[in-house]
């Protein structure tokens, strides 16, 4: 029985650090490389992540400097980022590009917390779904007899708490990155 707790609780901490990858994609105002995690340029016809073909660094707090290692790429990345749904303009000055990060508006700002919320209910979902099915394995070692029936209500009431601990951590997480995007 314990192999189902393991196996549960290692899924619900991969729903959490997905989550947490999806909220580093969210542009809060501020330069954050891990938002070109999602922008692929075609290199010599293969899609590669701009951070294996450049430098990428932060040289002022909403500014993101590409230095790519081929200068030869220098257009394609910039053609990458122009398609990609970041709505950023890149500066190409024959050597580098620069991304400027503008102040969010209040209504964009809205707009970020919706899709947070929406991740965040998302992730919780998720986490709920495991437990679903946990506690389905729990039920069939009752049926096989295999447990006593005071055992699994014990396990159901320890996996509803693993359940709990999860979705209120999705939810400080969550707190965190609207409050983050919230900022002026």
């Amino acid at each position: 029985m314990q192999a189902i707790f393991d196996t549960a609780n290692e899924k619900m901490n991969k729903t959490i650090n997905a989550l947490m990858n999806e909220y580093a994609t969210i542009r809060a105002g501020r330069a954050n490389p891990t938002v070109l995690d999602r922008v692929m340029v075609d290199y010599y016809g293969a899609p590669t992540p701009i951070n294996q073909m450049a430098a990428v660094s932060v040289p002022e707090p909403r500014t993101i400097l590409i230095a790519p290692w081929d200068k030869n790429t220098l257009r394609d990345i910039e053609k990458a980022i122009l398609t990609s749904d970041l709505g950023l303009n890149p500066q190409n000055d024959g050597n580098s590009i620069r991304l400027n990060f503008p102040p969010l508006t209040e209504e964009r700002r809205r707009e970020l917390v919706k899709g947070v919320s929406k991740y965040g209910e998302e992730a919780k979902v998720a986490i709920r779904s495991i437990r679903r099915d946990a506690i389905d394995k729990i039920k069939d070692l009752k049926k096989k007899s295999e447990i006593t029936e005071d055992d699994q209500k014990n396990a159901e009431k320890k996996m509803q708490d693993l359940t709990d601990k999860f979705c209120k951590e999705i939810d400080e997480i969550a707190a965190k990155k609207e409050k983050e995007i919230m900022e002026i």
